[in-house]
């Protein structure tokens, strides 16, 4: 059966790169405290956007959806499942709820992530969450022509039991040792637990969640403010290939651990960075409100809608970015495009000269 150590790390996670981006993200760690210090309300509106962000990113990734309508009330339980799609998506929330709020009292170990699994399907009477899978499964995609290729055979359903309980009590050895960097640890188990795939439905989603987990636990609390998910939406294709490329030979133990944990840890740096611009920008006392939305616009070659506005602006109210936009559109500063929920504004690249 596969051997899970992670006492030793493998050479090859021993780079420059995979060094200089555990700096990176340790660094931004070290302000992480002072925002939270000093900017609870704004955290908390973080909070709220996030939630809703992670809980809908994490199940689209897996093809489970919802209206953007539906998503909110079902993430603020003010409405309650109708379909299969949103009693998934309320295991989703309910789960990442319960991590946010009592991360320090859920160790990884296999019975409290069978506990986490049956509750990711408590609304879902046709899934017996909380059991390990009974019968073999495939990972397989299907190509633009129809075609199904498989990409990796996960472990038996005779070996998952055993296997995601060694590479539990491996992970709890190697982070009680403190030998290596938790930020090169975690990525390598949620690898391994992937490849093992111990649960017939929910591997991607739990993986997700028990990220999450160790993170929160490990001091790095980007994810309630900052969707890892919806970075990992955005980047699908660059996820799915470095898992793919991780996971080659990894039966045999002779898998390269290195593209899931680069991948992890850019997805890690680029939630880091949003986090401080967001609570940079509202610690501005020097910007108004109003000049605040404008500097946005300077900082970015992108639409943004109205939605994008408030949510990178914590603490600004929707009557003062429409007031703004307003303002901006009448000056040429912005450019108004699309209609109804379409509507976005982008930067008057024509007009740059003359405006700055």
């Amino acid at each position: 059966m596969r051997e899970f150590d992670y006492s030793v790390l493998p050479n090859g996670l021993f780079c420059n790169e995979s060094l200089n981006l555990v700096s990176a993200v340790r660094e931004f760690r070290g302000k992480q405290d002072l925002y939270v210090d000093t900017q609870p309300m704004v955290l908390t509106h973080l909070l709220e956007i996030a939630k809703i962000q992670s809980t809908g990113s994490s199940n689209r990734i897996e093809g489970i959806y919802t209206s953007d309508e539906r998503l909110a009330a079902l993430v603020a339980m003010k409405t309650t499942p109708r379909n299969r799609s949103e009693e998934e998506i309320a295991g989703y929330r309910e789960v990442l709820t319960l991590i946010h709020e009592n991360f320090d009292h859920i160790p990884p170990r296999p019975p409290v992530i069978l506990q986490m699994h049956r509750d990711l399907y408590q609304f879902n009477p046709s899934v017996r969450g909380g059991t390990f899978k009974a019968t073999d499964n495939l990972i397989a995609e299907t190509g633009g022509n129809g075609v199904e290729r498989i990409r990796f055979r996960p472990l038996s359903a005779f070996e998952s039991p055993e296997a995601l309980e060694r590479i539990c009590t491996a992970l709890d050895g190697a982070l009680s040792r403190s030998t290596y960097d938790p930020l090169l640890l975690i990525p390598m188990f949620i690898l391994d637990f992937l490849c093992i795939h111990p649960f017939t439905d929910g591997n991607g989603r739990m993986s997700r969640l028990l990220t999450l987990l160790l993170l929160y636990r490990s001091g790095y609390l980007v994810g309630k403010y900052i969707s890892l998910e919806l970075i990992i939406e955005q980047t699908k294709e660059s996820y799915y290939e470095a898992l793919e490329a991780s996971s080659l030979g990894w039966r045999e133990g002779e898998n390269d651990y290195f593209p899931f944990v680069r991948y992890f840890l850019e997805v890690l740096l680029k939630a880091y960075r949003e986090f401080a611009s967001r609570l940079s920008l509202s610690m501005n006392r020097e910007l108004s409100k109003s000049e605040r939305v404008r500097f946005l616009f300077s900082e970015s070659l992108r639409p943004l809608s109205k939605a994008d506005i408030l949510t990178r602006l914590p603490g600004v109210s929707a009557s003062t970015v429409e007031a703004a936009l307003s303002l901006l559109v009448k000056e040429a500063y912005i450019i108004k495009t699309g209609a109804g929920k379409k509507t976005a504004y982008i930067r008057n690249m024509e007009r740059i000269d003359t405006l700055e």
